[in-house]
């Protein structure tokens, strides 16, 4: 029996490697690719061709309304999204292994809730008969029931519910890889608690509160369902309008426009996002 030469061992090698490459890449084209090249072909030539969907963005005052309406409470989500995981992540980094073992769980308990389940939770939870409103003139605190849902706070707070665990995961980690003997350094040196804080533990720790809050921002411009649950129809995001140009005024060159617009938007922010972040990094950990 002829044993292999090494040279043709290395190209068999190769071929096997390329192959396995073209496949998932072929797959990717397949389901993905010409998906998304057929919305950017359609938001030219539907219903005829030239930028005249484009121009809607100057011109149609319903598409501007909806585009500052899913900004502003993306922005709004984001900033709260923050300011509430940064608090459980810093919790997670200085609690003990027990503590912090039942609030992972809790965090991570939560991806295995649909958001679907989660929107009528809070509608059950907020609306006028609802356990809250309930409560609050129980005690008489309140004499009529809170609007709390169906407008913009109850989408504000069932984003915010739903992208907690997108943002204290991340800072989580990036919190863990902070030199726990820093602060300490900086007391012994004369900083009060506040300014260790402020000085040495938030500033290592902004590359992950930015790549946290990009990562939510990319979520909530697409958000669908929370908005048309708890916004009961009066709080229109751009996932929701492009449904309604789809589905009910059939101006599909109009919501394809809208898509390659969120897609432009989501695809900067993920470029943004690679200055702070090491992804390939990150997937090793």
């Amino acid at each position: 029996m002829s044993a292999v030469a090494p040279s043709q061992s290395a190209s068999q090698g190769e071929r096997l490697y390329w192959l396995m490459m073209l496949l998932p890449c072929a797959f990717l084209a397949l389901l993905y690719v010409v998906p998304v090249l057929n919305v950017l072909v359609m938001s030219v030539t539907v219903p005829k061709p030239g930028l005249a969907n484009y121009a809607e963005l100057a011109n149609n005052g319903a598409v501007q309304r909806t585009l500052w309406t899913t900004l502003r409470i993306g922005a709004i989500t984001t900033g709260l999204v923050l300011l509430i995981g940064y608090a459980v992540a810093y919790a997670l980094v200085h609690s003990g292994p027990r503590e912090r073992q039942i609030l992972l769980g809790i965090v991570v308990a939560s991806f295995w809730i649909s958001a679907l389940i989660r929107a009528f939770a809070w509608i059950a939870l907020l609306q006028s008969r609802g356990i809250v409103n309930s409560a609050l003139m129980a005690t008489g605190l309140i004499d009529s029931p809170l609007s709390l849902v169906r407008n913009e706070l109850g989408v504000v707070i069932g984003m915010v519910h739903y992208m907690l665990p997108y943002a204290i995961l991340p800072l989580y980690t990036n919190l863990r890889g902070i030199d726990d003997r820093l602060v300490p350094a900086a007391r012994a040196l004369g900083a009060t608690p506040s300014q260790a804080f402020r000085w040495v533990f938030l500033p290592l720790s902004l590359p992950g509160l930015i790549g946290a809050g990009v990562i939510v921002m990319i979520f909530s411009l697409g958000f669908y369902i929370t908005p048309a649950i708890l916004g009961g129809g009066r709080i229109i995001m751009v996932a929701e309008f492009i449904s309604v140009q789809i589905s009910e005024t059939l101006r599909w060159g109009l919501a394809a426009m809208l898509a390659t617009v969120l897609l432009g938007a989501v695809l900067m922010l993920v470029t943004w996002l690679s200055r702070f972040m090491d992804v390939e990094q990150a997937l090793r950990k």
